[in-house]
């Protein structure tokens, strides 16, 4: 209740301050995201909007099919095959990329004024609390420069033992967009720490809780016992983007009608631009496992200590990119724009110490033998070199068209091959503009090192993995005046890697195809909404890449105005997909495996909520996880033995503050 008046209690301060201030003022505002590696600058928008604001507190609301151990800030992954991006060349951090920044997803912004986004979340109570903290400022100190900060702290006990995660997130941007120099960087750190429960002991605390206590039906989920209760896992990490572009061209200037020699406007006109692109990124993941006995009973092998698990892989990267290109539009012949450019890596690697004897006398007893003749180099340094080209048409609305290439030369990269493109065109239909757009990629790509080389107490591999070749290719057909959007596309792939059931990569040499349609498809009737996305995937090799055939997450709500100031959107959700061999995770190496034992799926996941918008802020109270005990069979599990989230409540406010 406490926190429930304090939470009211604010909502209420900042209702009158957004009241009492300024009208919007940003409206020239805009933000951007730079596609690599030349900094190519694409639309964003500035996140304000009221929908579905408070699915940002839902751990398995990531993505319509989602598999995690359950806590806000800890490791999932993405089952829409086609949603889902590629393994790392740090796979610790693959599975924590919901709540981490990155190139893909970090905005850039131009607001004219001073702007600062702060949002606050929490949830729960004393013993499971759920907090978040995530603020964005950007300011101008011109129409030309541009600086930012974002700040994500997170804090979440977990709903079950040994559960909790905490992370900090911090960062800094800039952005210089002139007429001949234009420059944009960030750096973002992460330090993310969350504690590994391993799974719960037995299923039936969840599916049958009356059958282990003796008829008794109900049980707090904190007593729930775990496999493991002293393992740790952390990753901290940071990146550096530093993009510089340098236009050379001509100035245009227009001339008054009646006075010829007075100069109306003088416009620069670039004709080509030099690039030179650097990207640092850096990581460390430990794992801490402070029970021996544990560690004995949850892994087959110890192969560096009896006494507890003490692993540590570190990984830096260092990235150049130069290029040249000819510039879309600078006159009437000039339809795209053409870039190519030369690429430079270094990437060092540091893996576990491995000073204890392969075998003989000198090997401690009871440690597992060494399933190798010679270790694994702790140390390794690459240097890799690509060459490649990008063809743009942003301007225009008939037909627009991306297309980057690139092929290695050097290192680890010679051979691999990365193409990736796409193209749409835009006609009038029904009264609206209707988008279709078509795109393709195809990748020839060597495996990560650590796919390859990896050392630790309870996984030691030495692979020769061969290079991974796919192919995909679909369309998108977005039809405003009918809500709807229709996404089918189709993936080939060779020598994919994978986790087995032990854990261990391993490289599946035949094809496997994925075929994927999605329908997103909306319904409106006055107040009345319906939006729902339905997916169909298939897999041609379950045991390698095991999928959901099925997956549909449905929204019906209403949407209204009260005394015509405050926006309010009033429903229900839910998240289902088909049954399917869902994968596991291993705590030791972050990783999710394939299992072939237990399925998961089949099992509506709601949740009850409003959203709430009055000036510049939101805020949602809802119940998640409300069907529990009352809509399905109490099998919500999104992978075996981590169950997701009990029902609870939860609030949130964000604020939208402009000076």
């Amino acid at each position: 209740m406490k926190r429930i008046r304090i939470f009211i209690t604010v909502i209420t301060a900042l209702t009158a301050l957004m009241v009492c201030a300024k009208g919007p003022v940003v409206a020239p505002s805009y933000a951007w995201k730079v596609l690599p590696p030349l900094g190519i600058r694409e639309p964003a928008t500035i996140d304000t909007l009221l929908y579905n604001y408070y699915q940002l507190s839902i751990p398995a609301q990531v993505s319509p099919a989602y598999a995690t151990t359950g806590n806000l800030g800890a490791a999932g992954e993405n089952m829409i095959f086609m949603d889902r991006k590629p393994v790392g060349e740090f796979f610790f951090r693959d599975g924590l990329r919901a709540w981490l920044p990155s190139i893909d997803n970090h905005k850039f912004y131009n607001t004219r004024i001073p702007m600062t986004l702060l949002s606050y979340n929490t949830g729960g109570g004393k013993e499971n609390s759920q907090e978040r903290l995530k603020m964005i400022f950007s300011g101008n100190a011109n129409k030309r420069l541009q600086i930012g900060a974002n700040l994500d702290y997170l804090y979440s006990k977990g709903s079950y033992n040994y559960q909790a995660a905490k992370g900090l997130v911090w960062g800094l941007s800039g952005s210089y967009i002139g007429d001949r120099y234009e420059m944009q960087m960030f750096y973002n750190h992460w330090n993310i720490l969350n504690k590994e429960n391993g799974g719960i002991t037995d299923d039936l605390y969840i599916t049958d809780p009356a059958e282990l206590q003796g008829g008794v039906s109900k049980i707090d989920a904190k007593t729930i016992p775990t496999r493991l209760t002293a393992a740790h896992s952390r990753v901290v990490g940071g990146e550096l983007f530093l993009n510089n572009r340098y236009k050379v061209g001509y100035w245009h200037e227009t001339h008054d009608s009646v006075f010829t020699d007075s100069v109306v406007a003088r416009e620069y006109i670039p004709v080509s631009s030099f690039i030179w692109t650097l990207e640092y990124r850096n990581g460390r993941h430990h794992f801490l496992n402070t029970n021996t006995t544990e560690d004995a009973d949850f892994w087959e092998n110890r192969y560096l200590s009896l006494n507890g698990t003490d692993d540590r892989t570190s990984y830096w990267s260092l990235k150049n990119t130069f290029g040249i290109s000819l510039l879309e539009g600078f006159n009437k012949y000039a339809k795209a724009g053409l870039s190519a450019f030369a690429t430079h890596e270094i990437r060092k690697y540091t893996l576990q110490p491995d000073t204890i004897p392969t075998s003989g006398p000198d090997r401690p007893e009871g440690l597992t033998p060494y399933p190798y003749s010679s270790t694994v180099t702790p140390h390794v340094t690459q240097n890799l070199l690509w060459v490649g080209g990008q063809l743009t048409k942003h301007q225009g609305t008939l037909l627009n068209y991306e297309a980057t290439a690139r092929f290695g030369i050097i290192g680890p990269a010679a051979g691999e091959i990365d193409v990736d493109g796409n193209v749409s065109t835009r006609f009038r239909l029904f009264g609206d503009t209707v988008t279709i757009m078509a795109y393709g990629r195809f990748k020839n790509e060597t495996p990560a090192y650590l796919l390859n080389n990896y050392v630790s107490n309870h996984f030691i591999w030495k692979n020769d993995f061969g290079k991974t070749r796919s192919f995909r290719v679909g369309g998108v057909l977005n039809i405003p005046h009918t809500r709807s959007r229709v996404n089918v596309g189709i993936e080939n792939i060779q020598n994919y890697i994978y986790f087995n059931e032990k854990a261990l990569p391993t490289q599946y040499g035949s094809n496997v195809q994925i075929f994927s349609a999605s329908l997103e498809q909306n319904f409106k009737a006055g107040i009345l909404n319906w939006n729902n996305r339905l997916i169909l995937q298939t897999s041609t090799a379950e045991s390698v890449i095991p999928l959901p055939k099925f997956t549909v997450y449905s929204n019906l709500f209403l949407l209204f105005k009260v005394a015509r100031v405050l926006d309010v959107q009033f429903g229900i959700d839910c998240d289902y997909y088909t049954k399917y061999m869902a994968p596991g995770y291993q705590p030791a190496t972050m990783t999710f495996y394939n299992q072939n034992e237990i399925k998961c799926g089949n099992y509506p996941l709601m949740n009850a909520y409003i959203n709430m918008k009055l000036s510049k802020a939101r805020f949602y109270v809802l119940f998640s996880h409300v069907n529990q005990g009352i809509i399905g069979d109490n099998n919500y599990f999104s992978m075996p033995h981590y169950p997701i989230n009990p029902r609870r409540f939860q609030m949130g406010v964000s604020v939208d503050f402009n000076n």
